[in-house]
């Protein structure tokens, strides 16, 4: 469901820019730069609202949070419709993608509230595809639709998908929060006894929603100007997504431009990219996920860096297809399936960065991950803003191939990123305090996993016929429990109740 919403959201970024040339003959005697700003007013509202919805949701919960944003965003998509001058249609635009962006915060804080980490890579696959098939889908449904209609349809599409979206999905999305669940039961323990309950997150001290709120309001800009892990993915991330959108670019430079394609058929042109996301979602589900699920249970925790090596390779693919693309788009002479096929490892590329990444910070900030993919997603949005109000002029100037040259060699030099992150990443995680609280949580769990495998395999001795074993399992149960009593006296109610889960559902499997 949080899949399908951040699907819609980015649709909604890109259909409307293929009918630009509906709208400019709507609403004319603007400059270029009017009419780029109706995508990115869109993005202008990805900066607003993450840091407003993700903190929200840790206070009040993910599912309100979706009904009370995705109500208005589906009504700023009807208003889209009606716009009768181009100034409302920006104001209703910014709106819309305002209140749209809480899927794109919220739906990894659900994925991080219901999946252990053997799961958690292919849920967060399906997640991390979607903003990169919206782009994907929007220009090719937005082109053939704008050339048998006008713009007001393409918009009308938009508002029919979210508002089926929200009329769905409102009564089916539970609340997946685990604290926000612990309050409600507590309080309905308390009024069926007489009695006072609290969870573990209160029980030190009462919950206070507005200073928890005010409290929470702040996380993301803590996070991502003091936690160096977090500026430097966020900064990583952003850096390739509008890289990305500066190639998407050059497609209908290429493809329209210099081939003469339609609208519609040049909107096809985004298919490669679609097709590298499903190969990568593919190498991540059969292979990537597998290996980790299967080293987790032999070890018993894995640090978040684990989850980096499939985004080294995509940081390798990525840069490759922006250069094979740039020097086979143009000329027309070269077969256009040439272009296309680079496209291929240019979204595999996209799309093992982004997964890799989004692991990797949920990995790491489990309890806040709401908070820290906000803050990756505000980064993103500003950089989405401004990098469209030149990337034109850019190309212009330099011609496809060598403005397309640039956007590689842009991509070429974060190749180093990850793999800094995967040899130096715990000790630059261990600079701050909350890195180090969650490092020495996962060395415990990691330690506890071991304990209770030991246990495990004394206890098959026992039942072999080795009486003695039986009082070594108790032992080292009595270990584990003494262990997990004193770390959780030591860390915070989140990461307790973090340690809890992941210790019993070992003990389980």
């Amino acid at each position: 469901m949080g899949a399908t919403g951040v699907l819609a959201v980015s649709v909604g970024s890109s259909m409307l820019s293929a009918a630009i040339l509906s709208l400019r003959h709507e609403f004319p005697g603007h400059n270029n730069m009017i009419y780029i700003m109706i995508t990115g007013i869109y993005v202008l509202g990805f900066v607003v609202g993450p840091l407003l919805w993700a903190p929200m949701s840790e206070v009040f919960g993910r599912r309100i949070m979706f009904i009370a944003t995705y109500i208005p965003f589906t009504a700023f998509n009807a208003g889209v419709c009606g716009a009768k001058d181009i100034n409302t249609l920006l104001v209703l635009r910014f709106f819309a993608g305002t209140f749209g962006s809480s899927t794109m915060t919220n739906s990894g804080g659900i994925i991080a509230d219901m999946f252990e980490a053997q799961q958690r890579g292919l849920a967060m696959g399906v997640f991390s595809v979607m903003p990169f098939l919206g782009p994907a889908i929007g220009p090719v449904a937005g082109g053939f639709l704008s050339q048998k209609s006008s713009w007001v349809w393409v918009a009308a599409v938009i508002a029919i998908f979210s508002a089926v979206l929200t009329a769905v999905e409102s009564p089916l999305l539970p609340e997946t929060y685990a604290p926000v669940l612990l309050r409600r039961r507590a309080a309905l323990l308390s009024k069926a006894t007489g009695k006072v309950y609290r969870c573990p997150q209160d029980k030190a001290k009462p919950l206070q929603i507005k200073q928890l709120f005010l409290h929470q309001l702040k996380v993301p800009y803590v996070l991502l100007f003091t936690e160096p892990i977090v500026a430097i993915t966020s900064l990583y991330c952003a850096s390739s997504l509008n890289t990305s959108q500066m190639q998407f670019t050059a497609f209908p430079l290429v493809f329209q431009g210099m081939r003469h394609w339609s609208p519609g058929i040049a909107g096809l042109a985004f298919v490669g990219v679609s097709i590298g996301a499903l190969f990568a979602i593919a190498f991540i589900m059969l292979y990537v996920n597998p290996k980790y699920a299967r080293d987790l249970n032999a070890k018993g925790y894995l640090p978040p860096e684990a989850r980096l090596p499939s985004t080294i390779i995509g940081a390798v693919l990525f840069p490759v297809g922006l250069l094979i693309f740039a020097w086979t788009g143009t000329p027309a002479r070269i077969h256009w399936i040439a272009p296309i096929i680079a496209t291929v490892p240019f979204g595999a590329g996209l799309v093992l960065v982004f997964l890799g990444v989004m692991n990797y910070l949920v990995d790491a900030y489990l309890m806040n991950a709401a908070s820290v993919l906000a803050a990756g997603t505000v980064t993103r949005s500003i950089l989405g803003v401004i990098f469209p109000l030149f990337t034109v002029d850019m190309y212009d100037a330099m011609g496809p191939r060598w403005a397309g040259t640039f956007t590689a060699l842009l991509a070429i030099v974060f190749i180093p990123m990850p793999i800094l992150l995967l040899f130096k990443g715990r000790k630059i995680r261990r600079l701050t305090k909350p890195g180090r609280d969650a490092d020495d949580l996962g060395q415990t769990i990691a330690k506890m996993m071991l304990a209770q495998n030991a246990a495990a395999a004394t206890g098959g001795a026992a039942a072999a016929g080795a009486p003695s074993a039986k009082n070594e399992e108790v032992d080292d149960e009595e270990a584990v429990i003494q262990d997990m009593a004193s770390l959780t006296r030591q860390v915070s109610p989140e990461y307790a109740a973090a340690l809890e889960r992941a210790v019993t559902h070992h003990h389980r499997s």
